[in-house]
């Protein structure tokens, strides 16, 4: 028995479903809170994935990432974990893994922006080195705008 914990890796077609499947199992229990279907239920998976966005962990899989790189940071677009996962450092290794990619890639920072309704995270980010911005209304979505500077 292997006692490492799972690889993150990017995700391919195959993965798909569960991308989608794990992105609905972590939003859908904000919809009644917010009052929206949060954004990364409505994304375009298959282009997400293509596109090269969309890092994966757990077999099979319990969490993702979906990053986008800009010329001055990485910009993390998503975190989910299924719940079933929750509590096993599934969350935690993916945003060790976005850091890691950030730096990688050679991007000074990483920002993020989460819900205003959505309190777990306004608890758990700042726990990883992030800091809060800016609150700003972006059509029916109030978002908590957060980044990350990162050591050289």
């Amino acid at each position: 028995m292997n006692d490492h914990p799972p690889s993150v890796r990017a995700a391919t077609a195959a993965d798909v479903p569960a991308v989608r499947a794990v992105t609905d199992a972590a939003y859908h229990p904000y919809i009644a809170r917010i009052g929206v279907v949060p954004q990364p239920m409505e994304a375009d998976h298959m282009s997400d994935v293509a596109a090269g966005c969309v890092f994966v962990t757990g077999e099979p899989v319990a969490g993702l990432v979906v990053v986008s790189a800009f010329p001055d940071h990485l910009f993390l677009d998503s975190v989910a974990v299924h719940p079933d996962a929750h509590g096993r450092g599934v969350g935690r290794r993916l945003l060790h893994f976005v850091e890691e990619h950030a730096r990688a890639l050679g991007l000074p920072e990483i920002r993020l922006y989460t819900n205003a309704l959505m309190w777990e995270n306004q608890e758990i980010y700042p726990r990883y080195g992030y800091e809060l911005v800016e609150r700003r209304v972006d059509g029916p979505y109030d978002r908590l705008h957060y980044r990350k500077p990162l050591s050289r």
